[in-house]
């Protein structure tokens, strides 16, 4: 393969110095959207020159775990599917990055749809991105991309589309081409199933419907405060959470910090020092972990949060997916996407800075805070997590 040259599905960059990496990013989404419709992986080696000779470098631990990071660094949307793998050829060294065509293309890369037309590298036009969402209507498809047959246009907030999502989700260059209808550009996004059959996705209405749980009732938060230990306790505040899930996480992010009292200590030093029971990102971590990895499909069942005197349980439907089992759940970057598009648009509105992390980033700020870990109760059905208190809240509830 290396000595028929570069194509459509093969890369070959030297090294990962100066813009190689970008490079490989590039052609990692490319190969992903597979324009050419070949259905086959494309290719990226690292360690082959540009005339197809080996560059002898050495293929370290480091240099593979920065390839595998493409994945799930969160400049490829919706995440790839990708293995990594060292290869020895006529003596030399060389990493092979192996990717999957997308069930749900266009895909981008920090906010440009990249293709490949033979070797070389380019940037969709409003007919390539045509073809993609073709591609993605007849494909097999996530369920976060299928059509909801009875929503349309209406049931969507076109205004916050075209002025909070679009600037976020697409770089400037494609932005200032203004080639694409409205249609075109919900399409892109996977907000509706074709520029021609405008109706909603999934997605759509969980990105930027206007009442989301007329289509799909169990996509809301459930939010309770109980007075002690055990469910039967007192009720102290309790809301359900509807709306798209933007509004969902802003309005859970709020009813956490209500509930998240600062204790004031005066003993430590010249100055008050305020902590706060849970430490915030750590609650923001888990909770959007649920909305995001939950199942949306033949479920009336919300995402539970309940606020006990000595813990937080944060219930989510639907069981771990893909790669990840009941024996991996919470390893430190080994993640797999029931929701790839809804990740995306998560992503792209900045409730998620880089996937496969957020797990590994709560228990180290509950450990620094003072908290056990956290317990992980994962079933088939549901995943639960339990947050502990820390050992100074005990003592002072009790």
């Amino acid at each position: 393969m290396i000595s028929e040259g570069e194509t459509d599905r093969v890369e070959f960059t030297e090294s990962l110095s100066g813009y190689a990496a970008e490079r490989i990013r590039a052609a990692v989404c490319a190969f992903a959207n597979d324009l050419p419709a070949h259905g086959a992986p494309g290719l990226a080696l690292v360690g082959v020159k540009d005339d197809g000779t080996l560059a002898g470098i050495s293929v370290t631990d480091r240099l593979l775990q920065r390839l595998a990071d493409m994945k799930t660094d969160g400049n490829i949307l919706p995440p790839p599917t990708l293995v990594v793998e060292k290869r020895t050829l006529q003596g030399n060294e060389v990493a092979l990055v192996i990717v999957q065509p997308s069930n749900s293309p266009p895909v981008r890369c920090k906010g440009s749809i990249c293709i490949r037309i033979g070797p070389r590298r380019g940037i969709a036009t409003a007919q390539d991105e045509r073809i993609l969402n073709e591609k993605r209507q007849f494909g097999g498809r996530p369920f976060d991309a299928t059509p909801v047959p009875i929503a349309g246009l209406p049931d969507l907030n076109l205004t916050q589309f075209e002025n909070e999502y679009l600037p976020a989700a697409f770089s400037d260059e494609i932005l200032a081409a203004n080639d694409r209808s409205l249609r075109e550009q919900l399409a892109a996004t996977k907000m509706v199933e074709s520029a021609q059959q405008s109706t909603a996705t999934v997605l759509g209405l969980l990105t930027i419907g206007k009442s989301p749980q007329d289509f799909l009732p169990g996509a809301y938060a459930q939010f309770l405060r109980i007075g002690g230990a055990e469910l039967a306790d007192d009720i102290l505040d309790s809301e359900d959470i509807g709306g798209a899930v933007p509004d969902i996480l802003r309005r859970l992010d709020e009813k956490l910090r209500a509930n998240n009292r600062t204790e004031v200590d005066i003993t430590s030093g010249d100055t008050d020092q305020r902590t706060p029971l849970y430490p915030m990102e750590a609650l923001q971590q888990i909770t959007r972990n649920a909305i995001m990895h939950r199942t949306y499909e033949a479920t009336n069942a919300p995402v539970r949060v309940n606020w006990f005197s000595d813990r937080i349980e944060v219930i989510s439907p639907g069981g771990p997916f893909g790669t990840v089992s009941p024996e991996n759940f919470g390893q430190p970057g080994l993640t797999d996407y029931r929701n790839p598009n809804l990740a995306d648009a998560m992503k792209t509105l900045g409730y998620v800075q880089r996937f496969g992390v957020g797990i590994d980033i709560a228990r180290r700020l509950l450990a620094q805070a003072g908290h056990p870990p956290p317990k992980f109760d994962v079933s088939g059905n549901y995943v639960r997590v339990v947050i502990f208190a820390g050992h100074k809240q005990e003592a002072t509830e009790n």
